[in-house]
Order: structure tokens, then sequence, then C-alpha cells
């Protein structure tokens, strides 16, 4: 499917963001910002997220496709393809798949491996949330509590949450988000392929998503990789250290 699409910059050369679980391309929106003075900047929504349509299947090789697609669809291709955490699976599986789209990769914090199953409570508590007479987000952060305990990471889920004159409901696909989180932690089979073009994985000083034993992988499928730490951010490096991050991306796309 072709997917929704935010523009950001005038002139350069394009760089496509893609976000993470539970996320959309407005996480991208001050990056993309400070990227489009010199890049034409365009912030997808993946399937089922954002104001993407809802579907039935959410598979890396789906999203993978839905990228290809919407990068012809733009005619601004190849690109510098930017992805992080899911987002990054899928910017990785379509560099592998279709290289022609792709002028050069950014994993962010992500790596080409199947990771423990994670967010299933997270994913079960927002879409078990009674949402039937809301009126405000407070009561729903109240309810994500027990299992989502941590407030910044349910400020981020409730920017997920719709509230206007027709009540409450949430953005993205739950039930199926849901069903797929055991494809999206893993990594689909995809021995033999390898994508050629630059590559650079930037990853957090204080997250475990890319470690030393993956490298092994990463340069199986990604010959011409690069590292760069930073080393105050976790999971959500451009959200937690913008400055540190954009120094590490834009040499690189630049």
């Amino acid at each position: 499917m072709k997917l929704p699409v935010t523009a950001y910059g005038e002139t350069g050369s394009p760089v496509v963001v893609m976000h993470g679980l539970f996320g959309s391309g407005r996480n991208w929106m001050t990056a993309a910002r400070r990227l489009a003075d010199r890049h034409r900047v365009f912030a997808l929504d993946l399937r089922n997220h954002g104001t993407s349509p809802h579907v039935a299947t959410m598979s890396y090789p789906e999203m993978a496709d839905d990228v290809r697609e919407t990068i012809e669809s733009l005619g601004v291709g190849p690109v510098a393809l930017v992805g992080h955490s899911m987002g990054g699976k899928t910017a990785m599986l379509t560099a592998l798949q279709y290289p022609a789209a792709v002028e050069r990769l950014v994993v962010v914090d992500a790596a080409p491996v199947a990771y423990p199953p994670a967010f299933v409570e997270y994913a079960r508590a927002m879409r078990t949330a009674d949402l039937s007479s809301v009126t405000r987000r407070a009561e729903v952060d109240a309810q994500l509590a027990d299992a989502v305990p941590t407030p910044g990471t349910r400020a981020f889920l409730l920017q997920n949450l719709i509230l206007d004159s027709d009540g409450a409901r949430w953005r993205p696909n739950l039930p199926v988000i849901e069903a797929a989180l055991p494809a999206i932690s893993g990594w689909p089979a995809v021995e033999g392929l390898h994508y050629d073009g630059p590559t650079l994985f930037i990853y957090g000083g204080k997250s475990d998503y890319v470690q030393q034993d993956h490298r092994a992988a990463i340069a199986a499928y990604f010959p011409h990789v690069q590292y760069t730490e930073v080393p105050e951010a976790g999971h959500w490096v451009h959200a937690e250290r913008l400055d540190d991050f954009l120094a590490a991306l834009t040499p690189f796309i630049n």
C-alpha cells in the first residue's frame, strides 16, 4: 500500500524516516525540521499506525513492500532510508529486498535479529482500556498505569489516543498489532541477501537492542556498515538525545 507521508523541506537529497512500534511519522517532526534545511524529508506512517489504513496483517515483508511502493510513488528515489526500532527493521528489509530504492541506510537502535517478544502488555492494556465515558486523557493514563508503570512511556502511548467530540478512541489498529507482535519482535528469514550501500547503525549506549554479538549478523547483511553509539541515550535515541543523534546522522546523509 502507499503510506501517508508528511514532507519537510523543498530542496536537497531525499531522506525517508520511519517510526517504531506505537509511533507515527509525527515522532520525527522535530528531527525532520532540523534536517529540512539541506534535505527533502518524508516521514511515513507505517501500516496500522498513525493515519495509515487499518489492514488485517502486518509482517516485515509487507511493510518493506509498502515502503518501496511509497518511495516509488514519491518519485524521489533512491533515498537515504532511516528507521527506528520496528521502522529500522523495516528499513533493513527494504534495503535488502529493494536496493535500487535505497541510496544509503540508517538503522536506529535495532538489529537484524529476533528479540524476546515485548510490549504485549502495552498493546493489551491499550486495547482493553474502557474508553466509553472518557473525557480526559488522564483517565486513560490511570487505566494504563499498572501495565505501563513508567510515566514517560505512558505519555508516548497516549499520543495515539484521539479525544474529540466523537469520544475517545485509539488511532492504531491495536488488535492486529497485538497479534503481530511475535513477528515484529522477530526477523524474517532472508538468508543470502545483502545490501552493498553505505550503512550506519546508530544506537543508544543505555539500550541493549544493538549488542556486540549482533555485529556478525549485521555485517553479513550490510558489509559496508559503520556504527555510532550515543552514550547517554536509551532506545528512543532521536527523542532522548536529538543533538547527539543529528551529529551522528547528518554527516552520513550529507
